[in-house]
């Protein structure tokens, strides 16, 4: 297997992926309406100041965009046969995981430009730094993809898949800084929310949306550790859970 044939069962995994699983109108608009309705709960109380939410509003759609379909799709090919078959083409199992990861990006990418779109034109959120912000967007939706693939061939079930996709997402909105500032938070959260990616997400979109970058590059690198440990990781457990 040459390099060029691995490339081209990735992007035919990719094609076949986007055309028959994610570009559904139901899929966009549930990835686009959960976090503005998430969003506009918050802000009753302050409706002033929702446009400091936008930063956290774009890392919530690419968050719920990649994890839930990602693991969706992975789950429900296993539960059909469909990934078995897969396995009987000439690619490698990093091709394919890295097909599907690819898939649950492009998706989260549309539905996050969609979302950046009506955060700039309705709450006159401004975006100051665009390479720093299309960087950190990226990362978020290559990382957060790679948990749902990760999540995904660890289960057997898609409902085991969404269950087990929760317990990281719910978390994440309320511990990251999407609607509480991390240095309001208690000591012990603030250690656990450094734990997670996409705290790092909304610190550099926010950045990057502020014009103060901070801590931008030191949080680009570590989104890349994650993306780089959530794939090894994904492709591990489905190499294990292949010879079980």
């Amino acid at each position: 297997m040459t390099v060029m044939d691995e490339m081209e069962g990735v992007l035919a995994i990719l094609e076949k992926d986007l055309r028959a699983y994610y570009f559904k109108p139901p899929n966009i608009s549930w990835g686009i309406l959960f976090p503005i309705v998430l969003a506009l709960s918050f802000s009753l109380r302050n409706p002033e100041g929702l446009r400091e939410l936008a930063p956290g509003l774009i890392a919530m759609t690419a968050l719920f965009g990649t994890t839930s379909m990602e693991a969706i799709v992975i789950t429900f090919e296993k539960r059909v046969g469909a990934l078995e078959r897969l396995q009987l083409a000439p690619i490698t199992d990093v091709s394919i995981i890295i097909g599907k990861v690819l898939g649950g990006t492009v998706f989260g990418l549309i539905i996050s430009l969609v979302m950046t779109v009506l955060v700039t034109m309705f709450l006159g959120a401004a975006i100051t730094n665009l390479p720093v912000f299309t960087l950190t967007l990226l990362l978020t939706l290559v990382v957060h993809s790679a948990l749902g693939a990760l999540v995904a061939v660890s289960v057997k079930e898609v409902f085991e898949a969404q269950t087990l996709s929760n317990y990281f997402r719910f978390p994440m909105i309320f511990l990251c800084g999407i609607f509480l500032p991390l240095e309001k938070m208690p000591i012990a959260l603030q250690y656990l929310a450094r734990t997670l990616p996409l705290t790092y997400s909304v610190e550099t979109l926010r950045a990057s949306m502020s014009g103060h970058l901070g801590n931008s590059m030191l949080n680009i690198l570590i989104l890349s550790i994650y993306s780089v440990f959530l794939l090894v990781s994904s492709v591990m457990f489905f190499r294990k859970n292949q010879d079980n």
